[in-house]
């Protein structure tokens, strides 16, 4: 699908036809619109490796025409095996337009299209484009607040849980950190590269606006390393935890088992059909009662003194 858009005096605007300073924004094209890009200027490898949604981040050109690839966070919800995950999105910036390609939608695109962005003008192609990184950045430092906030709400089920789910929740965004570890240095490495290309010195104001971005990417990948870290280090605390709790609970079974084991024993004992003492006397049936009782009670305040019950 191919959706252009053009600044207007309202804002962001769809337009039917690709002219110059307008953005192209593809998603999955079909073999025609793929022929239809080439028609523009694009190199046909521009257009199909952004495609590939395990592309990693980096900065080509030919011909003079620029490919950026960058990893942009999205969310798969919390049913999902891995509930953030990360896919490339291609800016390919040509002489008249700029062109970004990718495999499936993404928030940050939406956020662009719906003109969400202040000050975003399709005419300044390079302030575009750092407008784009910046959100990315934004976007995942947003993820990684989400990710820490369901993370305790799982920490405090965690205490008393006695079984895996909870811990396989967490093993669940422990990869959504690893996803967004990966992309973020990815991300931060072309963009390095395009600080050093001197491709945005030509404004001072696109020269603070790439330190921005590189600053907000660089504090997302501390988030990341942070929460990860936490993550892995809980996770082998509460599966001590998850154990000790069995633990306890099959002590308090066992000596559970002891203490209504006397009872039966000696019940057992006086239920055999055999001549047995005490028998004629008619307070026998509540003297093993009361005997029965008290060996268990017994038993049982041994045992919660030494904390075994």
């Amino acid at each position: 699908m191919i959706t252009i858009y053009k600044t207007g005096e309202r804002g962001l605007e769809v337009i039917s036809e690709a002219i110059k300073g307008c953005w192209i924004n593809v998603i999955d094209p079909t073999p025609e619109e793929i022929n239809c890009l080439q028609e523009l200027g694009l190199p046909p490898e521009f257009i199909l490796a952004p495609l590939d949604v395990d592309e990693r981040a980096r900065v080509e050109r030919e011909d003079g025409v620029i490919l950026i690839i960058v990893r942009l966070p999205a969310a798969e919800g919390p049913q999902a095996d891995v509930p953030f995950i990360t896919h490339a999105v291609g800016i390919v910036l040509t002489s008249q337009h700029i062109v970004t390609i990718s495999k499936r939608d993404n928030e940050i695109l939406q956020e662009l299209a719906r003109g969400r962005v202040r000050d975003l003008s399709t005419a300044k192609r390079n302030r575009f484009i750092l407008r784009l990184l910046l959100n990315t950045a934004a976007k995942y430092l947003s993820y990684l607040r989400e990710i820490n906030r369901v993370v305790d709400s799982l920490e405090d089920q965690l205490q008393m849980s006695l079984r895996n789910r909870e811990l396989l929740a967490l093993l669940k965004y422990q990869k959504s950190l690893v996803y967004f570890t990966t992309a973020l240095k990815s991300n931060e490495l072309m963009m390095e590269r395009l600080q050093r290309s001197q491709h945005f010195a030509a404004y001072p104001d696109d020269t603070d606006l790439l330190e921005d971005v590189l600053t907000e990417n660089q504090q997302a990948i501390e988030m990341t390393n942070i929460a990860s870290n936490i993550l892995s280090t809980m996770m082998d605390a509460f599966a001590s935890i998850i154990s000790n709790n069995m633990n306890t609970v099959m002590k308090f079974l066992a000596a559970m088992t002891i203490v209504l084991t006397l009872p039966v024993l000696i019940a057992s004992l006086y239920g055999m059909n055999v001549a047995l003492p005490l028998q004629e006397w008619s307070y026998a049936f509540w003297a093993v009662i009361a005997v029965s009782a008290g060996l268990a009670l017994i038993v049982a305040r041994i045992f919660i003194k030494r904390d075994w019950m």
